[in-house]
């Protein structure tokens, strides 16, 4: 069984202060779970809760895709 580490983009919003902020992230990650916590952990580390955040849309990107300098560096 072969484990690839694949990237996903995560884009939705959060509210703060009683204002919507959007954002976009990339996570790699082995699973799609898994790069789900690790952008909760990454977003709520500013102070914001998890029923804050709104996500709209998760997809899978290729390291062509990823407008990350450093996961597009780590996956070539």
């Amino acid at each position: 069984m072969s484990s690839e580490i694949k990237i996903f983009k995560f884009t939705g919003t959060y509210s703060k202060y009683h204002k919507k902020y959007k954002f976009s992230k990339e996570i790699r990650a082995l699973k799609q779970e898994d790069a789900l916590e690790k952008m909760y952990a990454t977003i709520t580390s500013i102070g914001i809760y998890r029923r804050q955040i709104n996500i709209e849309e998760v997809k899978e990107i290729t390291p062509e895709e990823s407008q990350d300098y450093l996961i597009h560096e780590l996956s070539t």
